[in-house]
């Protein structure tokens, strides 16, 4: 008699458990899901935009590195500019 697609899944289980102790990890993320081509297409671009902007930070990183340049934060309005200017007194 043709099993039910459950009973020969089951069936499959059991047999895979008698074979092996290797389980399957568990599924951490949403099922897969079909997309439209258009949809796919902006998911390339936008993973591709971000992954150029990514390998032009490392590589200016590297460059940086390389000659030995140091990148410091410049704040005008704050300590920094004070500590170059000289204090004279106007009388």
């Amino acid at each position: 008699s043709p099993l039910t697609a459950e009973e020969r899944r089951l069936r499959d289980k059991k047999h895979l458990n008698d074979i092996t102790a290797a389980r399957l990890p568990p599924l951490h993320h949403s099922p897969t899901k079909l997309l439209s081509i258009e949809e796919s297409i902006a998911i390339q671009i936008q993973q591709k935009v971000l992954y150029e902007e990514m390998q032009a930070k490392l590589a200016a990183q590297k460059l940086a590195e390389r000659l030995n340049i140091k990148m410091l934060r410049f704040e005008p309005e704050g300590e920094a500019s004070m500590q170059y200017r000289e204090v004279r007194d106007e009388d």
